[in-house]
């Protein structure tokens, strides 16, 4: 079917809006219109439309439905992306350190120029895995990077790794990781307190979250497309005994960023932070974000008070 709809003003989206039954004055509904796009309100939107017999999502809302209620839920979404982003910058720079320093004191400063020392990747993965170090390191404009090839440009092509990792993006950060031994990779994830599956699964999940946050995309009532693998039970009973984790919203991977910072940043007031987001938002639905009700007794959020 080709798509036929037309553009619509900000005064046209506003008035089919109202036309649905959204509570809003007017004005100030097109001024936000004109700031936040429509579709990108529609997402906080949703589970405000009426439910039909057969589970459809009808277009009219429910009585009472408000802009000040919708608003409310993107502000607190906005919030709380600035928050896990802040986790995961925690996590990130614990990856990179760890990662960096294993692999060189294995394989030496230059060692990730060598395949054999990424066995994992193919000779193509591995060329193309260089070519974005380089691309990233031309446009650093880092002191130490200019200061490095001012000094060491007539012998070096590539930074140290160590130098290197500080201005690769996490997805280069992860092809890292998923190139290096087995062997190496399992002596990092254990300095993470995890086995190699769960540390793989973690990590690609807070990097496909961290993307979703930089693109400022909607967290809350977000069906996860990449999906955290959750400790078995045999071997983590308090991961499902009393509170099971749902992996598919996002509570799953707050409770993984919550895990490894008490791993890499036990000091941190992050749980504490979170906890009064809730706390300061409390009309917003916190099971629509896969939150179980006992979620505070689950092990990792009462280990003690953060």
């Amino acid at each position: 079917m080709q798509y036929l709809k037309p553009a619509l003003t900000y005064s046209e989206q506003a008035d089919l809006l109202l036309s649905r039954g959204l509570i809003a004055e007017r004005t100030l509904l097109i001024e936000r219109l004109s700031s936040v796009n429509y579709y990108r309100l529609s997402g906080y939107l949703h589970t405000f439309r009426k439910m039909a017999p057969n589970g459809q999502r009808l277009e009219e809302y429910y009585p009472g439905t408000s802009l000040d209620a919708v608003w409310r839920r993107y502000v607190f979404d906005r919030q709380l992306r600035l928050l896990v982003l802040d986790g995961i910058e925690r996590v990130e720079i614990a990856l990179k350190t760890r990662l960096t320093h294993d692999f060189c004191h294995t394989h030496g400063a230059f060692g990730y120029l060598e395949p054999s020392n990424l066995p994992r990747l193919s000779s193509q993965r591995h060329s193309d895995f260089l070519k974005r170090v380089k691309d990233e390191t031309e446009r650093s404009r880092e002191d130490f990077v200019i200061h490095f090839f001012n000094k060491y440009g007539d012998c070096h092509d590539y930074l140290p790794l160590w130098m290197a990792v500080e201005i690769m993006s996490y997805g280069t950060v992860l092809t890292l990781f998923h190139g290096m031994k087995e062997k190496e990779l399992k002596r990092v994830s254990a300095e993470f307190g995890l086995n190699l599956p769960l540390m793989d699964s973690w990590i690609s999940t807070l990097n496909y979250i961290r993307n979703i946050c930089a693109h400022h995309g909607r967290l809350w009532n977000r069906e996860l497309g990449v999906k955290p693998k959750i400790p078995s039970i045999d071997k983590y009973p308090e991961w499902h005994i009393p509170v099971v984790t749902p992996p598919n919203r996002v509570f799953s991977v707050l409770t993984v960023l919550r895990s490894l910072l008490e791993n890499v940043a036990p000091q941190s007031k992050w749980q504490n932070r979170l906890e009064r987001l809730l706390s300061e938002y409390t009309d917003i639905p916190l099971a629509f974000m896969g939150f179980p009700a006992d979620w505070r007794n689950h092990a990792v959020w009462n280990c003690h008070e953060k």
